[in-house]
């Protein structure tokens, strides 16, 4: 039985008490509790406003929890280029180990501390750390009443009135009980844009065409449905001499004899330890090997250590512990279905065979996956469903790298951000009203419409205020990856500490809005509001611009 946290109890205490009402307020509703969705509660309740957040999920976090992907960050994170406040949850994540796991001396005073030594980032760790973590932050406002937080609650409709959301109904995903939300002020910090078909606010899905925005990497029709692929990741350790194979997979002859319709092509089938290199789509040959806890210099790149999330060699009796490993890999990017713009049958469809795929991508290492010494297979890789939280060990969510959009504002442009467009000017294009920053190259998985990556430099970007306001409704803003970016600039503005400063942003301007009596369009175009806003958002810790390239 899974072991219910504070945050878990007061949504069961929640749900309880609001079976005997269909109807809640509050001054900010944030529908996602995701990453974006508690930065966004975070941004509003420091403000002192009352706020009420729901969560498809059982857990809050999103990518850092129910999604089971580690952070991806920029080099200088530990230094700048996030808000106070996500650099406070970093923080927070170590000091968690130190207080509660039985570190070595060495491990306890290592500076910066990555606890699970994964190469994808300087701080890999386990979901369950970033659940506490977060729940951690938003307990005492629990506690005082000031946020309700409903989790297990879907958004199913919505009420509007001319340019305005007026109450958005959710449903709770198992008892199906509905509850009608009303507020001032709504964010859409859900994984999918779902707000925005709800509440017909205009939006964009897919690729744009070359025509609309001018972007180079863009195509010359509009391609609508051609998505970033998903991915239903799962976590696994390795048991050297046990055997934990799985059952086969009803799928699975079909994922191991797969070869992907690719442009341009795909090196052969999805599962081996070969794949497409992001930037030059040339063959990349990767390996796998649950046995080494270092990578090689100058060696293909070890997927087991890529994204390890618990190094046993960190704890005083690893002997007797084990590495853990999340598995987000290209071998389990699922692009041959969408899970928006689609009917919630054809949704389902795609979601069951993502998840087919993942637990083939771990039949096959169990099984059929080539090793150093000769053999084939790893049957000592085990699943570990207590890291997902869920019965069948796969993620409770998939991951999702592409939402639906919002017509924003404005629009951030490959021209804007990438390297090559921007030449000798150096920087991306700075923004009057950026509130916040973020930086990552343009890293765009292959999508449904049979593309490869799309992998472009990027040069680190401001968020624009601009870029969290849809053209036409007056209280609804974005709080996730569903903000004006296009198919292309959504590739370097979906990480980690870009969607907790798009949430935290868009909280503190739902609050601003409230606070001044002005609706957050007003507050953009209006110089003097605006950098009022703005010096709010700095005194809060929020970057709004990047330091000198000399400082960097």
């Amino acid at each position: 039985m899974q072991r219910r946290s504070f945050l878990n109890l007061v949504a069961a205490t929640s749900f309880a008490a609001t079976t005997r009402s269909k109807e809640l307020s509050a001054e900010i509703a944030i529908l996602g509790g995701g990453t974006g969705g508690c930065a966004a509660a975070l941004g509003a309740l420091r403000e002192g406003r009352r706020v009420l957040m729901t969560e498809e999920c059982r857990w809050v976090g999103g990518q850092l929890t129910s999604q089971l992907v580690p952070p991806d960050e920029h080099p200088w994170i530990e230094m700048f280029g996030g808000t106070r406040s996500y650099r406070s949850y970093r923080d927070h994540v170590r000091a968690y180990y130190r207080a509660n796991f039985p570190l070595t001396e060495e491990a306890r005073h290592r500076v910066p501390f990555n606890p699970g030594g994964g190469s994808v980032s300087g701080i890999t760790h386990e979901p369950k750390v970033s659940l506490a973590v977060l729940e951690g932050f938003l307990a005492p406002y629990v506690a005082s009443g000031q946020l309700v937080l409903l989790t297990e609650f879907k958004p199913v409709a919505a009420s509007v009135a001319g340019d305005r959301v007026r109450a958005v109904t959710v449903e709770h995903t198992t008892e199906k009980h509905r509850i009608t939300i009303s507020a001032p002020y709504f964010i859409d910090a859900t994984e999918q844009g779902d707000l925005l078909p709800l509440t017909k606010c205009e939006f964009v899905t897919g690729f744009e065409s070359r025509a609309v925005t001018g972007e180079p990497s863009a195509p010359d029709q509009a391609q609508p449905d051609n998505i970033q692929s998903f991915t239903v990741c799962f976590a696994m350790d390795y048991r050297d001499g046990e055997n934990h194979v799985i059952e086969k997979p009803q799928e699975y002859a079909f994922w191991r004899d797969y070869v992907p319709a690719m442009k341009p092509a795909w090196p052969g089938k999805l599962l081996s330890l070969r794949m497409s290199n992001p930037q030059t789509l040339q063959l990349r040959n990767v390996s796998f090997d649950p046995t080494q806890d270092a990578g090689q210099a100058g060696g293909p790149l070890n997927l087991w250590l890529y994204r390890r999330i618990r190094r046993r060699r960190n704890y005083v009796d690893w002997q007797q512990d084990a590495d853990i490993s999340l598995v987000n890999w290209p071998q389990n990017d699922y692009w041959l279905g969408n899970l928006h713009n689609v009917s919630q049958e054809t949704a389902a469809k795609h979601l069951h065979r993502g998840k087919q795929l993942s637990l083939s991508l771990l039949y096959w290492l169990q099984t059929e996956a080539p090793r150093p010494d000769g053999k084939a297979g790893w049957p000592g890789l085990r699943l570990r469903h207590d890291q997902a939280g869920t019965e069948d060990g796969l993620a409770m969510y998939p991951y999702i790298r592409e939402s639906r959009r919002i017509a924003a504002e404005f629009t951030v442009l490959e021209q804007h951000v990438a390297s090559k467009i921007r030449g000798e000017k150096g920087t991306a294009e700075r923004f009057a009203d950026s509130v916040g920053v973020g930086s990552y190259r343009i890293d765009l998985h292959p999508s449904s419409g049979g593309d490869n990556y799309v992998d472009v430099g990027s040069l680190p970007f401001q968020i624009p205020m601009g870029a969290l306001i849809p053209k036409r409704m007056e209280n609804l803003l974005a709080g996730a990856k569903n903000l004006g970016v296009t198919h292309i600039t959504n590739g370097c503005y979906r990480l980690h500490p870009v969607e907790w400063n798009i949430g935290e942003s868009a909280g503190a301007l739902a609050a601003e809005a409230l606070r001044t009596g002005e609706p957050p369009r007003q507050i953009r175009n209006d110089m003097k509001l605006r950098d009022a806003f703005q010096t709010r958002l700095r005194l809060r810790g929020v970057q709004t611009e990047w330091p000198a390239l000399s400082a960097r």
